[in-house]
């Protein structure tokens, strides 16, 4: 049967098991709560969980027109925690968690926040919270309740959505009004600083000075129906509260059950919706991250036009009736249980079953944890099993696998034959293979009919990573992968890539603990008949269990690898496997910080690879790490695949490092890109630490993804930047009277120097099927990050260039464009005023473009103007619309210092006096009404008497 066939017909029938969060019906299932292991045991965080979610999906229900809700979650609970409660893990991990409880983010401290660094629409990576958010019930009065903030931080995840309120910018002028930046204008309120004196501005902004909040009012009444008669049950105001949920507005209807006015408003409300803002809602000026990535689109546009599940939104019905409590599982993943399943067929004869040795070796020797059980088998025509299941104890049981690995290939490639073995190898522990793992390499297209064992495969709940090596392995492979958790590698023939040891490097199950895992410094190579030096950065942060891997092609060459204080290590003293071409040194103890050197003398011409690796120098400090990974693991062209590379160290960006990307497509061809962390282009989000690129010379087949990070100038440094999170609302107005919150707790601030360090880290592999036979034409990058400055009768824009194609090249022109009106440049761009562009040539992709254009008129004080640009290349394809730009003219000596609430306590006063007068009244009528009733009654005694 022809592979791509078993390929569709695999994906067609396995669509069910695949991992990850998805709708069933209306309920989302496949939700992985994971729980850090440097967390200590608390089995009441178990409970805080599952309270919190279940709040959650009654909030969620109400907040999406009833369609969804959460159906099933799984908790995962760290190895060391005990209890006879747990059940075994299948393929959730910590890695791929969308939802983790962790200790704090520097930045951040207990505050919830969505890790998210795509575009508007696109999943974010995961929901951190900390153990104290989950315990600390004093914090509900300042984030709102744990299953509100759930609700909140889901829609960023799932649906790609930004904050509506800014740290940075959270005052802004429009029209001769100070507006603080919030979802709706709707929500009323007044500014403070922080010894809750009026606020002062700043005399050449005329904003708030630092230090100024904005205090909204807790209870805001907004009359919608003039009708008191209104049927029980129609809503009739909206009430707008913090800090339940920003991007949220809460309805209130009330019960109606008489037309007294007085009950209506203070007996009778309650919370009946909870709904994200819509587009008569939006507050479309406010300069928050949702109207910059997002194109001013209101969150509920987002959600039902751009997200992940738009169309089966639009389609979902609402539940009749409120929907069920969410079911959960708690389950814990122990050691780690491996069985390698190693091709061992005709087509691995020469370098492919000697590379398959030297990566197998690798995991044996560096990767794979220590009290872990191993297994090997192999497959040809016949499939055997080298070892069952051993549990690695020591160096020396890591040395006697390795000695077990195959070094001869012939025969038929019966997969199926492979699988089932290793399967039975697994069973072996405890007779089923429910979390453990199978790590499956081939290099060819199936013997045997696939269909008639992959899918049981992938149902027997273990984690599948597959590896193919060269271009004609098996298609199903990814699909194994996919489906089960796993991770899928392509290697080319590339001896000098090193691929297939890199990929085998990458095949990890991290706890969260970081300080346990293990870091490749660097994977470098070379064809040579002379001489390979090099020098590899062992920084602050690592050294312990330090390897030094050497693989040559031919003969042996002469090594020598000196420690910064001069030591020199021979090869007298590194471990030679001559039948797999390895040399091998491991630094004993904790290796030196410093620069390391290696001399490395070819003999004669042929290629040579070094790999280091090591591990946490300390147990309370985790090492900066690398993950990289596509936004896409599919594509047909249709769409710009972006390359991602975020480099960081317990959770602390690292900022300004060199960061080159390598994609070698499964032929051999190779590109190396530079990521940028410049929130242009391809990055959404400047100096984050996730640097970034758009990827589009796009080959068929699989590619891999390979990404190197140094920093050898001196120029990277961590930053405690804050971008996002649940809204902390410092306090409430009420009656008049500010309320204030629990303060925030303090943020520790640690270095910012980072240290002379290299890192490498392997992305799982892509597959890219083209629609055509050349990859599409991509019109110039959407501009993000446009900016306007009025000066007297002119304007100063500033942007980044973007390219020809995307975010490379150069664009042929620009058009530029403003209004006074951001809803008619939004959506009638070319109906816009435009400025003559004719002297603005565009600068290369990644460039600051700085013009400043003249009006051909006075503005006036107190004026506010959109502007916005839109990039052409040079087969005339346009470019999206920028982010809109806004600006305005202010005289800044006209202006008070201070900030005034104008208006408030004449509000509090009439409400106040309404309210009184109402009761009053509601007395009166009372009082005459049962003196009335008495009158009656003693009438009525009298004439039955």
């Amino acid at each position: 049967m022809d592979s791509r066939m078993v390929f569709v017909l695999l994906w067609t029938l396995l669509s069910s098991t695949s991992t990850g969060i998805k709708l069933d019906g209306n309920g989302y299932v496949d939700i992985t709560i994971a729980i850090s292991s440097r967390v200590p045991q608390d089995n009441t965080l178990i409970d805080k969980i599952k309270d919190m979610v279940t709040e959650g999906s009654f909030h969620l229900h109400q907040a999406l027109d009833k369609k969804v809700y959460f159906k099933e979650a799984t908790i995962l609970v760290p190895p060391h925690w005990n209890s006879k409660e747990f059940t075994r893990a299948r393929t959730e991990s910590y890695e791929k968690a969308k939802i983790r409880i962790d200790n704090a983010k520097p930045a951040y401290g207990d505050e919830p926040y969505t890790h998210q660094y795509d575009q508007c629409g696109a999943e974010g990576q995961y929901i951190h919270f900390t153990p104290n958010f989950l315990r600390d019930d004093t914090l509900i009065k300042s984030y709102g309740s744990r299953g509100r903030v759930l609700v909140h931080e889901w829609a960023h995840l799932r649906w790609g959505v930004f904050d509506e309120y800014s740290e940075t910018k959270p005052f802004y002028y429009s029209n001769g009004r100070i507006e603080a930046t919030r979802c709706s204008n709707n929500i009323e309120g007044q500014f403070y600083d922080e010894s809750l004196q009026p606020c002062h501005t700043d005399p050449q902004t005329l904003l708030p000075t630092k230090g100024c909040k904005f205090f909204p009012n807790k209870y805001i009444y907004k009359k919608k129906n003039h009708n008191v008669h209104a049927k029980p049950g129609f809503c009739k105001y909206r009430f707008y509260m913090f800090p339940d949920m920003q991007n949220l507005s809460l309805v209130i209807c009330s019960a109606l059950h008489a037309n007294i006015w007085n009950e209506v408003i203070i007996q009778n409300i309650w919370f009946q919706v909870i709904s994200f803002c819509r587009e008569n809602e939006h507050n479309y000026e406010a300069p928050n991250l949702q109207n910059k990535k997002c194109g001013n689109k209101a969150t509920w546009t987002v959600i039902f036009e751009d997200s992940v599940d738009k169309d089966a939104l639009r389609s979902l019905k609402p539940l009749p009736s409120s929907p069920p409590a969410p079911s959960f599982k708690v389950v814990q993943r122990k050691h780690r249980v491996v069985c390698l399943i190693l091709d061992v067929s005709g087509s691995m004869k020469g370098s492919r079953i000697l590379r398959q040795w030297q990566a197998a070796t690798y995991f044996l020797r560096n990767i794979i944890d220590d009290q872990a059980s191993v297994g090997i088998v192999t497959f040809s025509t016949n499939a055997s099993a080298l070892s069952p299941l051993t549990t690695i104890d020591n160096e020396s049981t890591r040395e006697k696998l390795i000695k077990l690995l195959p070094n001869a290939a012939e025969g038929w490639t019966y997969m199926c034959k492979g699988l089932n073995q290793g399967l039975q190898v697994l069973k072996k522990d405890n007779g089923d293979v429910i979390g453990d793992e199978i790590i499956f390499l081939t290099d060819g297209e199936a013997s045997d009919n696939l269909t008639s064992c992959v899918p049981s495969a992938i149902e027997s709940g273990a984690i599948i990573h597959t590896t193919a090596l060269g271009d004609k392995a098996d298609k199903a492979l990814r699909d194994m992968a996919d489906k089960t958790g796993g991770k899928f590698i392509t290697a080319s023939d590339d001896i000098l890539s090193n691929q297939l040891l890199n990929g085998f490097s990458s095949l990890t199950i991290p706890t969260g603990d970081q300080t346990k895992d293990p870091v490749q410094i660097d994977s470098v190579g070379i064809k040579t008949s002379d001489w390979f030096n090099g020098t590899i950065s062992v920084d602050q942060t690592i050294g312990t269990k330090t390897s030094f891997t050497i693989i040559y092609e031919k003969s042996l060459p002469h090594i020598s690898i000196q420690s910064p204080s001069g030591s020199t290590y021979n090869q007298v003293q590194m471990q030679h496997d001559e039948s797999a071409k390895t040399v091998n040194l491991k630094v004993p103890g904790t290796a030196q910080t410093g620069d390391w050197k290696y001399s490395i003398q070819s003999p004669t011409l042929q290629s040579l690879t070094i790999t280091v690796t090591s591990q946490a120098a300390r147990a309370d400090v985790p090492p900066i790490i690398v993950k990289a990974h596509m936004n896409q693991q599919f594509s047909d062209g249709t769409k710009p695949m972006i390359v991602f590379a975020e480099v960081s160290q317990n959770y602390k960006p690292v900022i300004k490092a060199e960061v080159w990307a390598t994609l070698e497509s499964e032929s051999g061809s190779a590109q190396t890109l530079q990521l940028l962390d410049n929130g242009a282009g391809a990055d959404a989000f400047k100096d984050d630490g996730v640097y970034s690129i758009f990827f589009t010379q796009m080959k068929n087949g699989s590619s891999s993804l390979k990404v190197r990070v140094k920093n050898q100038n001196g120029q990277a440094r961590f930053t405690f930047q804050k971008r996002g999170g649940a809204p902390y609302v410092p306090g409430y107005v009420v009656n008049g009277v500010v309320e204030l919150n629990p303060p925030k707790p303090p943020v520790s601030e640690e270095s910012l120097e980072v240290g002379s360090f290299t890192r490498t880290a392997t992305g799982e592999s892509f597959e890219v099927t083209l629609t055509g036979s050349t990859p599409p034409n991509f019109p110039p990058n959407k501009i993000t990050d446009l900016s306007a400055e009025i000066q007297d009768n002119s304007v100063l824009l500033n942007w980044t260039a973007p390219g020809e194609d995307l975010d490379q090249g150069t664009a042929k022109s620009y058009e530029i464009r403003w209004s006074y009106d951001l809803q008619m440049l939004r959506e009638s761009f070319s109906n816009g005023h435009a400025f003559n562009t004719t002297a603005v040539s565009p600068h290369e992709a990644g460039s600051v473009e700085q013009h400043s254009f003249n009006f051909s008129f006075t503005i006036q004080n107190d004026t506010t103007m959109f502007f916005a640009v839109q990039s052409e290349d040079k087969e005339n394809a346009k470019s999206e619309i920028s982010n809109i730009a806004q600006a305005s003219k202010i005289f800044p000596d006209q202006k008070p210092q201070g900030i005034s609430n104008p208006g408030m306590n004449l509000t509090v006063l009439v409400i106040s006096l309404c309210v009184v007068t109402m009761v009053i009244c509601f007395v009166a009528v009372s009082t005459w009404a049962v003196r009335r009733r008495k009158r009656k009654c003693s009438f009525l005694v009298k004439e039955v008497m």
